[in-house]
């Protein structure tokens, strides 16, 4: 290549990166002054605390959910680095055959500016993995 495309190449690039850093403005985030609400209903669960239908809301943080700050710090370490917590186990997965007990959970709402319909199950390790990564939003079992 010759030199003189190196120069403009370099600045161009660099230009690029300047304004891909710079701050967000104004509704640059969908999750930007909207709440983060979520509907956890829970059956099955031998904590009775959990059993039922109840909201969760982070930002603020409150609803019935037995432990609501401790829910919400878990799910923004769990989203932190781009994760989906919400995720069902991938397909083609290999899960031990175990059964962890019959505790189900739905959870549908917004978090993070995203439409979350997620049901977590304990019937497979995949499964029970999966709904221990969320301990204490659902229920320790």
């Amino acid at each position: 290549m010759p030199r003189r495309f190196v120069l403009p190449t370099a600045a161009l690039l660099l230009a690029g990166a300047a304004l891909g850093a710079a701050p967000a403005g104004p509704g640059a985030s969908k999750a930007e002054g909207r709440p983060d609400v979520l509907h956890l209903t829970v059956s099955g669960s031998e904590s009775g605390a959990y059993n039922g239908s109840r909201p969760l809301r982070c930002r603020p943080t409150g609803g019935d959910h037995p432990h609501p700050s401790a829910a919400c710090a878990k799910l923004r370490e769990a989203t932190a680095d781009g994760g989906d917590p919400f995720a069902p186990v991938g397909e083609g997965e290999l899960c031990t055959l175990v059964h962890g007990g019959d505790a189900t959970a739905k959870v549908v709402g917004t978090w993070r500016g995203e439409r979350v319909d997620a049901r977590f199950d304990r019937t497979d390790g995949c499964e029970i993995d999966r709904w221990s990564a969320l301990v204490p939003v659902l229920p320790r079992s």
